[in-house]
């Protein structure tokens, strides 16, 4: 949810309780009883870090290998009524209104490792774009055009 919380659906707990004796489907259950779902508590998420580190014999240096940071660009845009959009998948998908994230998608697949998202502020009549891709520049115009395309869909 972008403030560090880890969940687990229920349907997927399920299914690990009736591989009973998996090893495995007992780490899980067990990191799933010590993260707290409610307030991404950053000293059960340490802990985690802590264990998989510990499990799978890694150092520091093993973990930090595995994420490749990308250029990124935040922006806010003033709209009407941030009610309008509804968002899915951890609010990484707009499901209301349709045509957004169609254009989001559509302006994505333009941009080497673009990647991006949209979600309305639950505070205010904004809505925070958030956009990636392989160099800054085409970051920077990722978020624009997405922009665009919520001032589109929403504003006009």
């Amino acid at each position: 949810n972008g403030h560090g919380t880890v969940l687990f659906a229920d349907t997927f707990l399920e299914s690990l309780r009736q591989l009973e004796g998996n090893e495995s489907a007992e780490h899980l259950l067990n990191i799933a009883t010590i993260v707290n779902p409610s307030i991404g508590d950053a000293l059960s998420i340490l802990l985690l870090v802590y264990v998989i580190l510990t499990e799978k014999k890694w150092s520091h240096g093993d973990w930090c290998k595995l994420y490749q940071d990308v250029p990124s660009r935040m922006l806010k845009c003033v709209v009407p009524d941030r009610s309008l959009i509804k968002t899915t998948n951890a609010e990484q998908q707009v499901s209301e209104p349709k045509v957004l994230q169609d254009a989001i998608d559509c302006l994505v697949d333009k941009v080497e490792l673009g990647r991006a998202f949209v979600r309305p502020s639950g505070t205010e009549d904004i809505v925070r774009i958030y956009a990636e891709a392989s160099t800054q520049q085409a970051a920077d115009q990722l978020a624009e055009n997405i922009k665009s395309a919520v001032v589109a869909t929403l504003v006009a």
